[in-house]
């Protein structure tokens, strides 16, 4: 399977390193903002199936885009990627709807592992197991 992604986060290099770390053939689109205004923009004219944001941003933020991708019902998965490792930040961005929260710097490892767990990677295995 493949899916529509919006990489949202401030660093050119960050998002450069999300979009290596997604498996080979996982995207069929994909979209790449540097802050949340535009990120909302995208959001509105397109199908995003899966949109890894990060929280600190100028313009408007990770945590005002997830506030507003609940006020407004729009449907994606999100999975924050952040530097920020507070436990009310964690707490806070799940209420918002966020799938999960990967930690920066980025461990390709970790966001596959993430990206399994919910449904969105299945190994050669699986698909054999589900044949």
């Amino acid at each position: 399977m493949s899916f529509n992604v919006l990489i949202c986060d401030d660093s050119a290099l960050a998002r450069k390193m999300m979009r290596k770390s997604l498996p080979a053939g996982f995207v069929e689109n994909a979209y790449e903002v540097s802050n949340g205004v535009d990120a909302l923009e995208v959001l509105a004219h397109h199908s995003i199936d899966l949109m890894l944001l990060d929280l600190t941003m100028p313009v408007l933020g990770g945590i005002s885009v997830l506030g507003e991708i609940k006020r407004r019902g729009l449907e994606t998965f999100v999975i924050v990627v952040s530097g920020d490792i507070q436990p009310l930040i964690h707490r806070k961005v799940a209420s918002l709807g966020a799938l999960d929260f990967v930690q920066k710097p980025l461990q390709p490892n970790r966001l596959q592992s993430v990206l399994k767990k919910f449904g969105f990677v299945i190994t050669a295995e699986e698909k054999a197991l589900a044949s």
